[in-house]
């Protein structure tokens, strides 16, 4: 079984960078198998019991709570109520967030935790903590919204999403739970690096050296480095390996080949040195990530 990625979807001709709908769910089973994606996903339990499995943990949701799911974070949901039940599906790009609250600053560091494959936030928020703030309203507004298609119903939505991020955030900051990256990043400094970003996502199966990068950016050896580490709260080489192992995940759980090729694969030049990573960022080994979604595929549940 091929899990791919999710591509953007695609309604009446148009590509949607948000979507919001409710998902119904007819019985106890799988929902979705594992798959990833580019949105950012936020589910609303509406009803009905549910377990969602993220990089390896399994997580319950039910009525009246709340799931983050990161961009691109592997992720598979399966229903453990036989009667079925629904939940609320609210999916958006990151670069929502950037065109609707950083315009003037990008503060990244607000939205990079939840793009990163290392960010450690909540993954599910309890109905106690929710049911007395605007959160629900607001996405059944936004359900509202798509549906009726009305005259700047696309302002609409991207406000909504801007609130629901902004009131996680201080979520998150309440609790004292530091998910924010430290550093305030303006509009040049991202178009600098971009260049940077670009390449290794099509190239981190191949050698990458920061001088290459940094020329690309037209910035010094030095320079680049240290503003590549502030930017990102992580050297070069730990960013090429976090994209490395993320791209292993999806090998591991949608294809056949052995630890060996999938680490050849991705760019590692040793297999122990892709299980040490791969154990490192993701606490579990290549072998039981692969094993864990295998057993939860075929008897819906998880290990």
């Amino acid at each position: 079984m091929h899990y791919l990625e999710q591509k953007k979807e695609i309604i009446d001709g148009i590509s949607y960078n948000y979507l919001c709908h409710i998902h119904n769910v007819e019985a106890e089973g799988n929902v979705f198998p594992a798959h990833y994606h580019s949105y950012i996903e936020i589910l609303y339990g509406i009803s009905g019991i549910y377990k969602v499995l993220l990089n390896g943990e399994a997580h319950l949701f039910k009525q009246g709570d709340l799931v983050i799911i990161n961009s691109k974070e592997v992720h598979q949901i399966d229903s453990h109520s036989c009667e079925g039940g629904k939940y609320i599906v609210l999916r958006f790009e990151p670069e929502v967030i950037y065109n609707t609250m950083f315009q003037d600053h990008l503060q990244l560091k607000y939205v990079l935790p939840f793009i990163l494959e290392n960010g450690k936030h909540q993954k599910v928020i309890d109905k106690s903590e929710i049911e007395n703030t605007f959160i629900p309203k607001l996405l059944y507004e936004m359900l509202d919204e798509f549906e009726m298609r009305s005259y700047g119903y696309e302002l609409a939505i991207k406000n909504h999403i801007g609130r629901i991020f902004l009131w996680l955030l201080r979520y998150f900051h309440k609790q004292g739970i530091d998910i924010v990256i430290d550093v305030d990043v303006n509009r040049e400094t991202m178009k600098r690096l971009q260049p940077a970003f670009d390449y290794v996502l099509h190239h981190y199966d191949e050698e990458i050296k920061a001088a290459e990068l940094a020329n690309l950016c037209n910035m010094s050896y030095s320079y680049f480095s240290r503003t590549f580490n502030e930017y990102l709260g992580m050297n070069l080489s730990e960013y090429i390996n976090r994209i490395r192992i993320t791209e292993a995940e999806k090998l591991l759980i949608s294809t056949t080949l052995n630890i060996t090729e999938v680490a050849h694969t991705v760019g590692f030049s040793t297999t122990s040195y892709f299980i040490k990573l791969f154990q490192l960022y993701k606490n579990t080994s290549p072998k039981q990530f692969r094993k864990g979604y295998k057993i939860a595929k075929s008897n819906n549940d998880y290990p």
